[in-house]
């Protein structure tokens, strides 16, 4: 499936910089999740994951990304 609005190649890092490895912002990122839910049991771990959906959901605010990041979530399962 093709999608027109949402980015779906590497896009993680900070405006304005280039990371010294291509991989960096991905590690990076993976690291901060992790580090997110440390400590916490399996519900709060949850709550945490559509805490921070609906956070970036307000962030990206246009409907036509996410309408496509729903589907594309939901590819394979």
């Amino acid at each position: 499936m093709a999608f027109e609005h949402l980015h779906t190649q590497p896009h993680l890092g900070i405006p304005g910089r280039r990371p010294l490895r291509a991989y960096t912002p991905g590690d990076t990122f993976y690291e901060m999740l992790i580090a997110a839910h440390d400590g916490l049991d399996d519900e709060a771990s949850q709550r945490l994951n559509a805490r921070l959906v609906l956070l970036l959901s307000n962030h990206i605010g246009d409907l036509r990304v996410l309408r496509e990041a729903f589907a594309a979530a939901r590819q394979g399962l």
